[in-house]
């Protein structure tokens, strides 16, 4: 007789074979073994299928699915064939520690439904950094809304009940790099119960995307997801002065990013500046980015 798996680790994937085995390879090894693994294929040109057959395990399931490009459509499609009380969500190029979800299912047992932990972030340059999400009051719909995303896809455990109460990922491919944050804005509103863990149980691994098309892209979905939430909003002046600051934070945090475009990074601030003169960090990150490009194009002398 086949046991119901607790948990469902939906593991989208594309022409990532080699990392994908080694994220197979953490859930294999959790201390925690009540689980099934459904890898999403997007069709992959790689060896992904050959990597998963090797596993020759039956909790691992395959399916091949055509996402166009949307990733959010393969994780509702592993969604849809997820058979476990609780989805964790596991990119294929990110890997876990041995007892993320021994932690994780204890939390469950005690009523929470939306579980979240700390995580490694790995650079492509392979420089690091610990990031801890959190805590729960962080996580709630308002301040998610208005001061921004603080949970990492990899690092959540959620009730599948609460996740098919709000019908799974946005596919709107408009908001790709973004439909994570309007998942947990649609799942705070529901107020479920909430723990995150004070740990670092797993490894997240930041592919390269520095270029300037990439960040503006992701900007672009994060306005479009910001844009939605707060149509629903009220509009009184306090509120509205509310939602030109987290405007303001949009800004800011995309011209960060793009260290190497000075003068797109300027005009952003700018714009920033426009939505919200009183948010210091904006002369800050305007006076680093001026240094960085007078720095960078003074000619060495003789």
């Amino acid at each position: 007789m086949t046991t119901k798996p607790y948990v469902s680790v939906v593991i989208p994937t594309y022409n990532h074979a080699k990392l994908l085995k080694k994220a197979l390879n953490s859930v294999i090894a959790q201390t925690f073994q009540n689980w099934e693994a459904v890898v999403v294929n997007n069709f992959s040109t790689d060896d992904t299928i050959e990597v998963v057959n090797s596993f020759a395990d039956q909790r691992i399931k395959l399916f091949n699915f055509s996402n166009n490009g949307v990733i959010a459509a393969s994780r509702n499609h592993g969604l849809k064939v997820a058979t476990g009380d609780f989805i964790a969500f596991l990119d294929s190029d990110d890997v876990w520690y041995p007892n993320k979800l021994q932690k994780c299912s204890e939390l469950a047992l005690t009523g929470d439904q939306f579980i979240c932990h700390g995580e490694l972030w790995i650079n492509s340059d392979l420089t690091q950094r610990t990031v801890m999400y959190g805590p729960a009051s962080n996580a709630t719909y308002n301040r998610l809304l208005y001061k921004g995303n603080c949970i990492s896809t990899s690092t959540t455990f959620i009730a599948k009940p609460l996740i098919d109460s709000v019908q799974g990922f946005d596919e709107n491919p408009e908001i790709v790099t973004t439909e994570d944050y309007d998942l947990w804005l649609r799942l705070a509103a529901k107020n479920p119960q909430t723990s995150f863990i004070p740990e670092v149980l797993g490894e997240f691994h930041r592919l390269a995307n520095s270029a300037s098309s990439g960040v503006l892209r992701n900007f672009a979905a994060e306005l479009i997801v910001l844009k939605t939430h707060f149509s629903r909003q009220p509009q009184s002046i306090m509120n509205r002065l509310r939602i030109r600051h987290r405007y303001a934070i949009a800004h800011y945090g995309a011209a960060r990013q793009l260290t190497t475009q000075p003068a797109q990074a300027i005009r952003l601030f700018a714009q920033a500046f426009r939505l919200s003169p009183f948010l210091i960090k904006i002369y800050l990150g305007t006076a680093i980015t001026l240094w960085r490009a007078i720095t960078t194009t003074q000619s060495p002398k003789g």
